[in-house]
């Protein structure tokens, strides 16, 4: 059975090694010049062999130096590593969270990235769905955290808001231009592109369709918002999409906004989450995690 009674030793042999002095391991280790040359010595007795040449301006690794230093260095950087483990231990465990598509992608990505490099232990089970559905999933206890466009009763959960999105009708300059009628007609001659029944931004705009008395005679259904860009952007219509998500389409001019009276009210996100089990820490780490 190892007794590693080297231990203490090589830990002093690595800061000879590293400073290349005696004298200056010493001071840094408070201790005196001889009591190092003394512990070097009995290493290398133990070892039988050299590790060091004595210099007149200090010391240098020999061959065997070097074989033992890398190897006491990889050993040290591993005990260091797990001590790591068990020290973020209360960072560790799973974190289960549902969003959907759209969220998770233009969204999400960021609190993912920025969470998985300060917590490498924790594993995050994403899952896709709609927003109703991750509610549904929040109160039955699937996930700790749905990630979701502000329910209008939230009933005993907590909500962290991340701002709002904005709706907006987009298309090409030539689109508009072949439709030859005001932005009042729009609807009536227009092919409108509009996300799935399913969808919760296509119930928040059928509501503003009907709060304002507005009837679409040529739907398309699309179940992607990339599609919905995409589609808009070869001119096959007009999509009504995130406005954070068609920017640099709107700044290149590839895609036009349209302008109406009524504009489509903005939605907030955020993140919904309850105690009904015991507090997970890695639900306060994620919503709180420090975005650059």
């Amino acid at each position: 059975m190892h007794t590693f009674d080297n231990l203490t030793k090589y830990k002093i042999f690595l800061l000879v090694a590293e400073c290349k002095s005696i004298s200056k391991a010493a001071a840094q280790l408070y201790i005196s010049q001889p009591a190092v040359s003394i512990t070097i010595k009995k290493l290398e007795e133990n070892l039988n062999t050299t590790l060091f040449i004595r210099k007149s301006k200090g010391v240098s690794l020999t061959e065997n130096g070097k074989i033992l230093y890398d190897n006491v260095k990889q050993a040290f950087n591993l005990l260091s590593g797990t001590e790591q483990i068990f020290k973020s231990s209360k960072n560790t465990g799973r974190l289960r969270i549902a969003a959907s598509n759209v969220l998770c992608k233009y969204f999400l990505m960021p609190y993912l990235k920025e969470f998985i490099h300060k917590y490498p232990y924790t594993d995050v089970a994403i899952t896709c769905t709609s927003s109703l559905n991750a509610c549904s999933m929040l109160e039955r206890g699937k996930v700790d955290l749905a990630f979701v466009a502000k329910p209008e009763n939230i009933g005993k959960s907590q909500y962290h808001s991340l701002g709002i999105i904005e709706y907006t009708f987009v298309c090409t300059k030539e689109y508009r231009k072949k439709l030859n009628c005001t932005n009042s007609e729009i609807f009536q001659y227009g092919n409108i592109m509009l996300p799935n029944k399913d969808n919760g931004s296509r119930t928040h705009i059928d509501n503003y369709f009907a709060k304002n008395n507005i009837v679409p005679l040529h739907i398309l259904e699309v179940n992607d918002m990339d599609l919905l860009i995409g589609f808009a952007k070869i001119g096959i219509g007009i999509s009504c999409v995130v406005k954070q998500f068609v920017e640099h389409e709107l700044e290149s001019c590839s895609l036009i906004e349209l302008k109406f009276l009524k504009t489509v009210s903005p939605r907030e996100i955020g993140f919904l989450y309850n105690y009904i089990q015991p507090f997970n820490n890695n639900i306060t780490e994620f919503i709180n995690v420090n975005l650059k």
